[in-house]
């Protein structure tokens, strides 16, 4: 990953950064920059414009280049084989140096006059605004039905309802996206990780248009890493909190069939000291492999028992025990 020609240092502080990842839009982004500099400077703010480009093979890096020459307000960040979007991101956190990041897609699609809206939004008392395209300007089969399906699956595995976790169109305080590591599709989960750490999450409507340029670079070959991420964001989230908590269910989970064999060893030699010819055979049958499940669910108890505790003791051990990272960047805030 290579930043070409930085510029320097601005005397007063920049009040907001955006994001841009960038791969084959090289159409789309001329377009672009002037909606979004006329937008950010409506604001009366000191920005930048930051540009990712994913290792464009269509002479994005060129018209970027060209851009920068012409607006001092331009970065671009360039990396050098094509790592995908979620790896855009978060090199474009890294290199912000905004007090908020705002973060929009390079194909025009999300609307950069939505931007202002969504900054007074924030500074109602929000930390992160996600935008909520209401009205989709997609196919609805490979695109809308999808994502209505994954964001209802989100919001009731999570339990953080927000109607488009997709929409790249967002605004954060930067504070809350410091010391996290995204890595495959997870940039689109941030408000779920967040929320879940306490952040204060909210939503708007904001404008989605119809694709000018090219063509979509994602489709319905995506859901499953999306799955994927999910299930993992899930399990980091509940890990880092309370391991104790998490394993501890499992642990419980193999006592309780643990105790179901006991039972039915107990019953087994009730029977058999009954006299009941047909049941002593039976439970001579079956003792051994009885006892040998009970052993083996015995074990696996202690086996998640022990991992807890060990999770507990590395939670403590890096600081996170009584407020996590993310908690102790979000009360700054307050």
């Amino acid at each position: 990953m290579t930043e070409t020609a930085p510029v320097p240092s601005s005397p007063e502080p920049i009040r907001i950064s955006a994001v841009v990842p960038v791969y084959n839009e090289a159409e789309s982004l001329r377009p672009l920059t002037e909606e979004l500099t006329r937008a950010l400077s409506s604001m009366g703010v000191s920005y930048e414009i930051l540009f990712v480009d994913d290792c464009s093979t269509d002479g994005s890096l060129r018209v970027l280049l060209e851009l920068r020459r012409q607006d001092r307000h331009i970065r671009i960040v360039r990396f050098r084989r094509n790592f995908g979007q979620t790896a855009g991101m978060a090199a474009g956190f890294d290199h912000a140096r905004g007090e908020l990041v705002v973060t929009l897609d390079g194909d025009l699609q999300n609307d950069p006059a939505d931007i202002p809206a969504m900054v007074k939004k924030l500074e109602e008392g929000w930390d992160i605004v996600a935008g909520w395209r209401r009205k989709r300007e997609d196919g609805f089969l490979l695109r809308r039905l999808p994502s209505i399906v994954a964001n209802r699956l989100i919001g009731l595995y999570t339990g953080v309802s927000i109607h488009d976790t997709g929409c790249t169109l967002k605004v954060f305080r930067a504070q809350v996206l410091r010391g996290v590591s995204l890595y495959s599709d997870q940039h689109r989960f941030l408000p779920v990780v967040y929320a879940g750490a306490g952040a204060r999450v909210t939503e708007m409507e904001v404008n989605h248009r119809s694709r000018r340029f090219g063509s979509s670079k994602y489709g319905l070959s995506r859901a499953t890493r999306v799955l994927l991420d999910l299930l993992s964001i899930k399990l980091i989230a509940q890990f880092s909190q309370r391991p104790l908590h998490y394993f501890g269910v499992l642990s419980l989970t193999f006592f309780l069939f643990a105790l179901f064999f006991v039972l039915v060893g107990l019953i087994g030699v009730e029977n058999a000291f009954q006299g009941d010819a047909s049941a002593l055979a039976s439970f001579n049958r079956w003792e051994l492999p009885v006892v040998s499940i009970v052993i083996l669910l015995m074990m696996l108890v202690v086996y998640f028992a022990l991992l807890g505790l060990l999770g507990e003791l590395a939670v403590k051990a890096s600081g996170m025990h009584k407020r996590g990272t993310l908690d102790r960047l979000l009360n700054e805030l307050h």
